[in-house]
């Protein structure tokens, strides 16, 4: 298996069997990730060498507008997407090998985890993981330490308060708190 035909096959939502062709390219290509990041959070690097080694992880162009304060953590890197004037603050946990995708000048709160896959419910098919791709919209804001699960997606201009866990889908321009979170108000109001 090589990269285009993983992505394609995590994209359709296909599931990951434990000991298959793609779960041994998935972590194989986490070997690189892991490589990446350490040498990311090993020492201070100024901003343009952050941005090097974000293309590096990600196999394509970042951004200049885009901002990550290290320490960062990404298993996969390549199915992760940065828009326009992006800020990733310190010790955020992405895991996209299902895919997150964060929309222009969103800013997402230190120590906050994004999650793209979902193990098997059936304790003998536990290995097998079920990707669901994450989408940020634009100008959206997660609070520090926020969780987001598996195949949310969060609409423009949200707001996602301090420690929430997301679960379901957030509306446009709503304000979201809480374990689970839920919508608290709306932006317009």
């Amino acid at each position: 298996m090589h990269l285009v035909e993983f992505l394609k096959h995590v994209a359709a939502g296909q599931l990951i069997e434990a000991g298959s062709d793609a779960h041994a390219f998935m972590h194989g290509a986490s070997q690189e990730a892991l490589r990446v990041v350490a040498e990311l959070n090993g020492a201070y690097h100024p901003p343009e060498e952050v941005r090097a080694l974000l293309c590096e992880l990600t196999g394509r162009e970042v951004p200049v507008s885009v901002t990550v304060f290290p320490p960062f953590y990404s298993e996969f890197g390549k199915n992760l997407t940065f828009g326009e004037g992006v800020f990733v603050n310190m010790g955020c946990r992405f895991q996209d090998t299902g895919g997150i995708t964060i929309g222009d000048r969103s800013l997402v709160g230190h120590g906050s985890t994004i999650t793209t896959l979902n193990h098997g419910v059936d304790p003998a098919r536990r290995g097998d993981m079920i990707p669901a791709p994450v989408r940020i919209g634009q100008d959206v804001w997660l609070g520090a330490s926020v969780t987001v699960v598996p195949g949310v997606t969060i609409g423009d201009g949200a707001i996602v308060g301090a420690g929430a866990v997301v679960t379901k889908d957030v509306p446009a321009r709503t304000v979201v708190a809480g374990v689970p979170a839920r919508v608290v108000r709306s932006i317009d109001d």
